[in-house]
C-alpha cells in the first residue's frame, strides 16, 4: 500500500498495489498490523455501504461524542471525497481536502475522528464503502454545511445537487460544534 501525504498531515490517502492480468486483478484492501503501524492506531468497529445517483452529494457529517474515523472507498464509480478538519487546536482547523476516490483508481482515504466528511458522487449507481472506529450514533450527529463559504470546498458540481434535508439543515463552520 503506498501512503500519499496529504495538505492535512493527518489525512492520508491510500493507494493499493493491485495485481492483475487477462483474468482480473487482486488487491489487499486493509491489514490490521499495516494499518496501525503506518496510519494510526485503530480499531474499526462498523463498516457501511451506500449506492447513490451521480449528483448526489452526501455530508459533511461528523459526531462529538462517539467519534469516528473512517477509512472510505469506492467499489462502483467515483466520487469526490472530502474531509473537514474541526480541531480548534489544529493548524488546520476549517480546512478542506478533497480528492477523488473510484472503482478504477481504487484509492481510499482516511478521515481521522475530529473532521466532518462528506462525499459527492460523480457516476450513476457508485457505490460507496467505509470501516468506523466507533458505532453510529444519530445523537451525537452533526452536519457542517457543505457549501459554507467560511470553508470554501471547490466540489466541481455538475448543477444543483440532489441533498437530504439534514444536509441542506447543516451549520456553518461558525455555529457548528467543534474538536477541542
Amino acid at each position: 500500500m503506498n501512503i500519499i501525504e496529504t495538505s492535512i498531515p493527518d489525512v492520508k490517502l491510500l493507494e493499493p498495489k493491485v495485481f492483475g492480468d487477462e483474468r482480473g486483478f487482486f488487491m489487499e484492501t486493509f491489514r490490521d498490523n499495516w494499518f496501525r503501524e503506518h496510519i494510526a492506531d485503530r480499531t474499526f468497529v462498523q463498516e457501511n455501504h451506500s449506492k447513490s445517483s451521480k449528483n448526489v452529494l452526501r455530508g459533511l457529517h461528523y459526531q462529538m461524542e462517539h467519534t469516528q474515523g473512517k477509512l472510505v472507498r469506492v467499489v462502483a464509480g467515483s466520487v469526490f471525497d472530502v474531509a473537514v478538519d474541526l480541531r480548534r487546536s489544529s493548524p488546520t482547523f476549517g480546512k478542506w481536502f478533497g480528492a477523488i476516490l473510484s472503482a478504477e483508481n481504487k484509492c481510499q482515504l482516511w478521515v481521522p475522528e475530529g473532521f466532518a466528511h462528506g462525499f459527492y458522487t460523480l457516476a450513476d449507481n457508485t457505490e460507496f464503502m467505509y470501516k468506523c472506529t466507533d458505532y453510529y450514533h444519530p445523537q451525537s450527529e452533526h452536519s457542517l454545511l457543505w457549501n459554507d463559504p467560511t470553508v470554501g470546498i471547490d466540489w466541481g458540481l455538475m448543477g444543483e445537487p440532489s441533498l437530504s434535508a439534514k444536509d441542506v439543515a447543516g451549520n456553518t463552520l461558525q455555529d457548528t460544534p467543534t474538536f477541542p
